[in-house]
């Protein structure tokens, strides 16, 4: 996204909690600072942080070569967007309670230190709202579907090949998602887990990604086989 400009490079860690977290866009549009830990740990001097957007040069040391590790999210919202007419202000994006979720639940994601990266380098370069929220639109306010499609479409035309492009191949930004969870399940992740970070049921799971399930009967028997002794 960075080859097409600062204002796309607002969506480039939009972009990387769709693939490296399995977020819905709605959920990553009103993922809030209050809702992360990134830590890592600085590799002049050893020390470990819970919270690298908080550290700062200190008399000994500049933390200016930084090891990323895994973080967390606290999901506890979305923002999708459902028209003027029915939101509560008037606004065309209404927050709410996570999918398949009762309101004040909330969903904990592990993510991985290229999404810790991501996300600190978002906060350094551009900031969050007043109300600490990562992902704005053109003028603050919640960041619109419209927005962050065409930066995608743009993204792909730059980055894939003319048959690509004209393919189904990660034609829509929730393709990320989809992604994710192909990778998660193909590197043997269990579903049950798969489907607690997804934010849905198993059987959901295994109805729209069984292709990524089935086969690599040699993997599994290789496993069933060290069990086995």
């Amino acid at each position: 996204m960075k080859s097409l400009g600062k204002r796309a490079d607002k969506v480039t860690a939009f972009f990387g909690c769709l693939y490296y977290a399995g977020m819905r866009p709605s959920e990553a549009a009103d993922l809030r600072r209050e809702d992360c830990d990134l830590p890592g740990r600085c590799l002049d001097c050893g020390t470990d942080f819970d919270d690298l957007v908080a550290v700062k040069p200190s008399a000994s040391c500049d933390h200016e070569k930084i090891e990323y590790r895994w973080g967390r999210l606290v999901l506890a919202g979305t923002s999708p967007r459902a028209g003027s007419h029915w939101t509560d202000d008037g606004g065309s994006h209404e927050r709410r309670g996570l999918k398949h979720r009762a309101r004040q639940e909330t969903r904990t994601l592990p993510i991985p230190p290229r999404l810790v990266e991501l996300l600190c380098a978002h906060i350094e370069n551009h900031g969050v709202g007043p109300d600490g929220r990562f992902f704005r639109g053109l003028h603050g306010g919640p960041l619109s579907e419209s927005v962050y499609d065409r930066w995608w479409k743009l993204a792909r035309e730059r980055a894939l090949t003319e048959a690509q492009v004209v393919s189904p191949l990660v034609r829509r930004p929730y393709d990320l998602r989809h992604a994710a969870a192909s990778l998660w399940l193909n590197a043997g992740v269990p579903p049950t887990e798969v489907a607690r970070r997804l934010g849905h049921g198993v059987a959901v799971l295994l109805r729209v990604y069984a292709n990524c399930i089935d086969g690599g009967d040699d993997t599994m028997n290789d496993k069933i086989g060290d069990a086995l002794g």
